[in-house]
């Protein structure tokens, strides 16, 4: 027993000796006990967030952003912003009380097609693995800058239902790890709650850009 525990104690201070001379470990970097979720669309692809709900891996609900817009208006008309992805990490919605993703429910207006979208998404293991490194290991373009603060997930919405996901790893890349399909929800905007209004009108720039060039269906 005496010699267990002797090894025990040896290995314990390989470990810490390992971590203390490993210039990525992010393991004494200042981070959160909290992950941040965002969401985006492409732009002038106006809409607005109803409700999300993440399901953590311990089986757990919570309640994520709600009310936020969707699709910038404020570029010029001069080319086809919309067409693709642009994923940025920029709201920070702090998840409080939730253990990482396991799936994210959410529903949203479409407001540029005047439908509204209903579906869920999953998050695989290998995503998650890149949300933990994000905070665990710094960045070997930059060794002497900090790890990641806050691990962080960004929810994309387009035209058509459709839902990617990305998270960002230990050098800020926003890494695709996730693709849904959302359904039309058939009680429209606010499950019928409104009388069929939505939260916003079609805002003119957004409409002039589908005038335009149209919604690029397919290339998201």
């Amino acid at each position: 027993m005496k010699q267990l525990k002797t090894a025990f104690m040896l290995l314990s201070i390989l470990m810490l000796s390992a971590c203390k001379n490993d210039p990525l470990s992010g393991a004494n970097d200042p981070k959160s006990d909290t992950w941040s979720i965002d969401f985006v669309s492409p732009s002038f692809m106006q809409g607005w967030i109803e409700q999300i709900v993440v399901k953590d891996i311990k089986g757990r609900l919570i309640g994520g952003p709600r009310g936020g817009g969707l699709g910038s208006k404020n570029l010029e008309l001069d080319k086809e912003y919309a067409r693709g992805w642009r994923p940025r990490i920029g709201s920070y919605y702090s998840m409080s009380g939730a253990d990482l993703p396991n799936s994210i429910y959410v529903r949203w207006q479409s407001i540029i097609e005047q439908i509204t979208y209903t579906g869920w998404v999953n998050i695989s293991e290998d995503a998650r693995s890149i949300m933990r490194g994000s905070t665990a290991r710094r960045c070997p373009d930059w060794p002497e800058q900090q790890a990641s603060f806050s691990q962080s997930l960004t929810l994309g919405l387009a035209p058509g239902g459709v839902i990617r996901v990305w998270v960002q790893d230990n050098c800020s890349n926003n890494v695709l790890v996730g693709h849904g399909q959302a359904q039309i929800e058939p009680l429209g905007p606010y499950q019928g709650s409104n009388q069929g209004r939505y939260a916003e009108k079609i805002d003119k720039n957004s409409k002039r850009y589908v005038e335009r060039w149209g919604i690029p269906y397919g290339s998201w």
